[in-house]
């Protein structure tokens, strides 16, 4: 989007658990990005809507989860009210109620933003906010999305576009096989934000090119070990790794990989 993590303002289309898992991850990666910002001002930017519409702090009786993410911010009952009051640069759906990102909403995220980041995460395909291939074309290929499953992409004005696929599937196991590698003693918070980071730079330019910013899930493989790998150094960095760290991290880490044709 060619805008730093920190500037962007998300809207979240869902307030459960899941939901607010993300914002949080996303809240301590902007103060990891800039060290002027902590956790509590980045989540100024994060905004979640539930069943009752945008969380705020005249709500009563939130539960724990939701608590960090009731601002002091007008309140709003749909989603094109909460859009065009808050103008996200980005609306992430995690509600599993299929169809909500209809074409005047995904058309206004593309009037208020070039690059408009739209990830409709909930899943099976049948329970997203949205398909890629509307998103596209409601935003005149522009848009930055993602689902939780497999979606087919678009062709726009001859521009082929294939939507990634972010799911844990591309986290779990690297972590994992981390946490067995080195014995860690404890998989904190820090582990997921390394994890992320380096799932994000096994995205090339040319992947970019097709609007995709996930890696191909046929790499999988391939890439749980480059985040196994960046795992494991945060496990002996934080000191709760304990297996002597070996010399060649990565080829120890391979070693120890299920492969189910072998």
């Amino acid at each position: 989007t060619g805008i730093s993590l920190s500037q962007h303002t998300f809207l979240f289309y869902g307030a459960g658990e899941a939901g607010t898992g993300i914002a949080d991850l996303i809240a301590e990666a902007v103060a990891a990005e800039d060290v002027s910002v902590t956790v509590a001002q980045a989540r100024r930017r994060i905004f979640m809507m539930d069943s009752k519409g945008l969380i705020t702090s005249s709500r009563t009786g939130l539960v724990e989860h939701k608590r960090p993410y009731a601002h002091d911010t007008p309140e709003c009952a749909t989603l094109m009210d909460c859009i065009q009051t808050l103008r996200p640069s980005a609306l992430i759906g995690v509600a599993a109620r299929s169809g909500a990102f209809t074409k005047e909403v995904v058309e206004a995220m593309g009037e208020i933003n070039v690059s408009p980041l739209i990830f409709a995460l909930s899943n099976p395909t049948h329970k997203a906010e949205c398909l890629a291939k509307d998103a596209y074309a409601w935003t005149d290929g522009r848009a930055v999305f993602a689902s939780g499953s497999p979606m087919e992409g678009a062709t726009i004005a001859g521009r082929k576009l294939e939507p990634g696929q972010g799911n844990n599937a591309y986290i779990f196991p690297g972590v994992g096989l981390a946490a067995i590698a080195t014995g860690a003693t404890t998989i904190d918070q820090g582990a997921f934000l390394v994890a992320a980071r380096a799932l994000a730079e096994q995205v090339d330019a040319e992947m970019l090119a097709r609007g995709s910013c996930y890696p191909p899930l046929r790499d999988i493989r391939e890439v749980s070990v480059g985040i196994a790998v960046v795992v494991a150094r945060h496990f002996y960095r934080q000191g709760t790794a304990t297996e002597a760290e070996p010399d060649d991290i990565e080829s120890h880490i391979r070693s120890l990989m299920y492969d189910p044709f072998e």
